[in-house]
């Protein structure tokens, strides 16, 4: 077949997830990755127009578990290199904006499938040794989440093309989904190494070219993840992958006037101060530039009296501590009737005094340590402030240790205050704040829940009362942009639940969805008229006994 033709990108299937079981051949191959990557420094470059390249200087890399453990060196840029990215990716961008989308689409799917089979140890091994990752989180995010997002990314592209308006008989009517008029600069966070392998390459799918800049912390695995991408064929310049001072690369990035869009995920006063920054310069721009962001969670748990005690103690454990709560969907507050709270409290804190919690080497830990020191600082400053409140009670955990590294254990605060500090301000750690309300004001507390927190990422409601359920969706339709019911408020699946949410955590356009997608592209619509119109004149104009005057 010609290139003229029509190549209809494969059916995606999510992927499967390992199961790790003790005796089986991955969870040997995972674990000797594992001791592999932790015997050596490895040394992680930029990579600007295909070239791997040094900045001025190196710092190191340490692992949250062991924080005397150097796992890699990474180069620090300078505004020189910062620009070169900036460079590299202009002078990429009309070649790879001619690129057909097939062929733009068969790097991600080859990617997804060097994930899949050859790079799968490798990049989950990356995630568990710089993320402080156990094995099933780094699966379910490293390996399959970011084979679904490559997979069905190029299936929603696709689908986007094929979009087309309505022709008549006189003219062909037809739309292409140009690339944006200039680079994308996409901004990854720390938790997420999926979340790192989708923010440049959603974008570069549509035709466009990135400068990347990585959470400091994911340097290693990001770095791994270029080496794939142009294993897979991607050519040199699409995205230009850069490290050192955030605030150096974004002067430079954000002050160019070809900047045509911003990918990010972190913090909300980052991207708050991204966009206040491109307000600014609005003026020198040759376009718009996109903002696509998701920031902040304080995600809910909203319990009904119906609530089931089992499935509810479950989703709270898992919800709000797998990955050390360090997911912007984790479950960090939750109201729960006082009847029901006194019921199951005591249960609740002895499951969660018992989680196990250390080196994700060790395949029998739950949990690893939080990333860093501000991270540690932070929950055990919190911790601090709810054990001197008189507003608050300590129900389980509590108990911190920076010794060999930056562990927290999981936490859960009980408070009589609604308006308690820890129920309304991210945290991000294993700490859970719950709010048992008076028996008979579930009304009063959906509103109260709703107006509790600045941001609407993530919620759940739990109940096996079909109108509890119907109310709590409506008088919640603003505060989560992924709603749960009888689910914790984590996990969202690529191609089953679209990721994003608004408020203060976010724009909403759903990772993993063809909204996101069609963010990344400029449309021009196009006319080929089949006859065209020979003279001015309109039928109208031809009786000549109605013309009373003029020019």
């Amino acid at each position: 077949m010609s290139e003229d033709g029509h190549y209809r990108v494969p059916t995606p299937t999510n992927e499967a997830i390992r199961g790790y079981e003790p005796g089986t051949a991955p969870r040997r191959s995972v674990r000797e990755k594992l001791a592999e990557l932790s015997d050596v420094t490895s040394q992680v470059p930029m990579t600007i127009g295909g070239v791997q390249r040094k900045g001025a200087s190196r710092r190191s890399l340490k692992s949250p578990h062991r924080h005397e453990h150097t796992i890699a060196e990474y180069e620090v840029g300078t505004k020189k290199d910062f620009q070169a990215a900036v460079d590299a990716a202009l002078k990429a961008r009309q070649g790879w904006a001619a690129t057909p989308f097939h062929e733009r689409a068969a790097v991600l799917l080859r990617a997804a499938a060097l994930l899949a089979g050859p790079w799968r140890d490798t990049i989950n091994a990356a995630t568990m040794l710089g993320q402080s990752k156990t094995i099933h989180q780094a699966e379910i995010d490293a390996a399959c989440e970011l084979i679904d997002f490559w997979r069905f990314n190029a299936h929603f592209a696709d689908q986007l093309l094929s979009i087309q308006p309505l022709s008549d008989g006189t003219a062909w009517n037809r739309t292409e989904y140009r690339p944006l008029e200039g680079f994308v600069y996409a901004v990854s966070p720390f938790n997420f190494t999926s979340i790192g392998g989708n923010l440049p390459t959603a974008p570069a799918l549509m035709g466009n070219t990135v400068v990347y800049k990585p959470a400091t912390q994911t340097l290693l695995v990001a770095s791994l993840l270029q080496r794939l991408l142009e294993e897979a064929g991607l050519p040199p310049g699409v995205i230009n992958l850069v490290s050192g001072s955030a605030a150096e690369i974004s002067e430079v990035v954000l002050a160019d006037p070809n900047l045509a869009g911003i990918h990010f995920t972190g913090s909300t006063e980052v991207f708050q101060d991204l966009w206040r920054t491109v307000g600014n310069n609005l003026g020198r721009y040759r376009t718009y530039p996109r903002l696509v962001g998701e920031t902040g969670g304080k995600d809910f748990v909203m319990v009904h009296p119906s609530a089931d005690p089992e499935s509810l103690q479950t989703a709270l454990i898992r919800g709000a501590f797998e990955y050390q709560g360090q997911k912007c969907s984790a479950a960090s507050r939750a109201y729960i009737p006082e009847s029901l709270w006194d019921a199951m409290k005591d249960g609740l804190a002895a499951e969660v005094d018992e989680i196990p919690m250390g080196d994700p080497a060790d395949f029998r830990n739950f949990m690893g340590a939080v990333i860093d020191k501000a991270a540690y600082t932070r929950q055990v400053e919190a911790i601090a402030y709810a054990k001197r409140s008189p507003k608050a009670r300590l129900v389980a955990g509590g108990v911190t240790d920076d010794s060999v590294g930056w562990f927290v254990r999981p936490t859960v605060i009980e408070t009589s205050d609604p308006a308690f500090r820890l129920l309304e301000e991210e945290l991000f750690g294993p700490i859970l704040t719950v709010y048992p309300y008076p028996d008979g004001k579930w009304e009063e507390t959906l509103d109260l829940c709703d107006r509790t927190s600045p941001y609407a990422l993530t919620g759940a409601v739990f109940a096996t009362d079909r109108a509890a359920i119907a109310q709590a969706s409506r008088r919640l339709v603003n505060a989560a942009g992924n709603f749960y019911i009888n689910d914790k408020p984590t996990g969202a699946v690529v191609g089953l639940q679209p990721f994003g949410g608004g408020r203060a955590s976010g724009t909403n356009d759903k990772a993993g969805s063809v909204l996101n997608l069609v963010r990344w592209t400029s449309p021009r619509t196009i006319k080929e008229t089949y006859a065209p119109a020979r003279a001015y004149r309109y039928p109208f104009m031809d009786d000549p006994k109605e013309r009373e005057g003029g020019f």
